[in-house]
């Protein structure tokens, strides 16, 4: 099950058709509205949840009262839970909301969070939530520069479809910047880089994304040992898994590895070989900075539960599901023709905790986001 937030600016855009060049500020929407303006965020919205009526069996939405986003999960008849969210405003929502409804999403587990707005709803997204979470924006606004949306509504729902059907869904950091809307009335363009969040991305429905050809295993599994190698703290416990590729990271980095073993290094250094759960949970007691980096199981999915039983439930719950690194070939992924990652722990409860989605090394700097059933 995909868990999805849903923040909606309901004035996002409303100068544009007035000729008004934006939507920033108290004073703009009052005129705009005073012109005749007539919101649309909320519709373009609705353009994209439409879509994912048919899979909403396989996700379940988190969003805010009335036009921000209520309204249209009800018009477009999925079920949502709805944040216990006060307006400032009881006839009209303001900049201070969207802060509010960003921060009260961070306390609710979301595998996606979607907002629809323009670059000012952006920035005050990116505000609060940074990169600690995957966003996706629906455009709605009138200037749209940062790199967080979907070229159009129907586009940012096809990346949620994507995502829940299990196709390959990249991960990556995008630019939020926005412009002086004051100069842009004056005809001076402005922008301003304000921060990063990270996005899922599907091919031409966020921008062109260079189109990789059949793998080639090896190189794929060297570009992989590289990032992780670039990526690893000093002073963190790094715990590898079993399977051909952590084995692969393990020899490029000249340490001999077990192959149906859990081995651990430190700062480059073997601190610890075939690992049972008991050698685990000491080596855990001794250093509070862990991570874990496990692969996929190819043809069934699984990272938990075939092979690696040495993770145990008290083993995991102490690492975090935060310091999970997931690692496999985009080759293993495609085969699975969607299927959801499995978790087999032993404890459905665990599993169930787990569930969602999860970030997945696939080459060099490259992630894509993938359910986890």
């Amino acid at each position: 099950m995909i868990r999805l937030g849903l923040i909606v600016n309901p004035l996002a855009g409303i100068g544009g058709a007035v000729g008004l060049k934006g939507s920033d500020g108290a004073a703009t929407v009052s005129r705009a509205l005073a012109l005749g303006a007539e919101k649309k965020a909320g519709l373009r919205t609705l353009q994209a949840l439409k879509l994912l009526v048919p899979l909403q069996d396989q996700c379940e939405f988190v969003t805010c009262p009335g036009e921000m986003g209520a309204i249209w999960l009800e018009q477009a008849g999925l079920p949502c839970t709805v944040l216990d969210l006060t307006l400032v405003a009881a006839n009209q929502t303001c900049r201070e909301d969207t802060l509010e409804a960003a921060r009260l999403m961070l306390k609710e587990a979301l595998d996606v969070l979607l907002f629809a707005g323009g670059d000012g709803t952006a920035r005050d997204i990116c505000s609060v939530v940074d990169n600690t979470l995957p966003v996706l924006g629906i455009p709605a606004g009138v200037k749209i520069h940062s790199g967080v949306y979907g070229i159009t509504p129907v586009a940012s729902a096809e990346v949620i479809c994507q995502l829940v059907k299990g196709g390959l869904v990249g991960i990556r950091e995008s630019e939020v910047r926005d412009l002086d809307e004051d100069a842009f009335r004056r005809g001076v363009v402005r922008a301003r880089h304000y921060g990063d969040m990270r996005v899922p991305v599907v091919g031409h429905f966020i921008q062109a994304v260079k189109q990789g050809g059949a793998e080639v295993e090896e190189l794929v599994l060297a570009d992989i040992a590289a990032t992780l190698q670039q990526e690893m703290e000093d002073g963190c416990l790094y715990l590898l898994g079993s399977g051909k590729t952590t084995q692969a990271i393990m020899a490029d980095m000249g340490l001999e590895g077990t192959l149906l073993g859990v081995d651990a290094i430190l700062d480059g250094q073997l601190v610890g070989c075939d690992l049972n759960e008991q050698g685990i949970l000491a080596l855990l007691d001794n250093y509070p900075i862990r991570q874990a980096v496990l692969s996929v199981m190819g043809g069934q999915g699984h990272i938990i539960g075939r092979g690696n039983q040495q993770f145990s439930v008290t083993v995991l719950t102490r690492i975090g599901r935060d310091n999970i690194n997931l690692v496999s070939t985009k080759t293993k992924i495609t085969a699975l023709a969607g299927r959801p990652l499995v978790i087999d722990s032993g404890d459905s409860r665990f599993d169930t905790d787990w569930a969602g989605t999860m970030e997945i090394l696939t080459g060099y700097q490259d992630r894509i986001l993938y359910p986890v059933g």
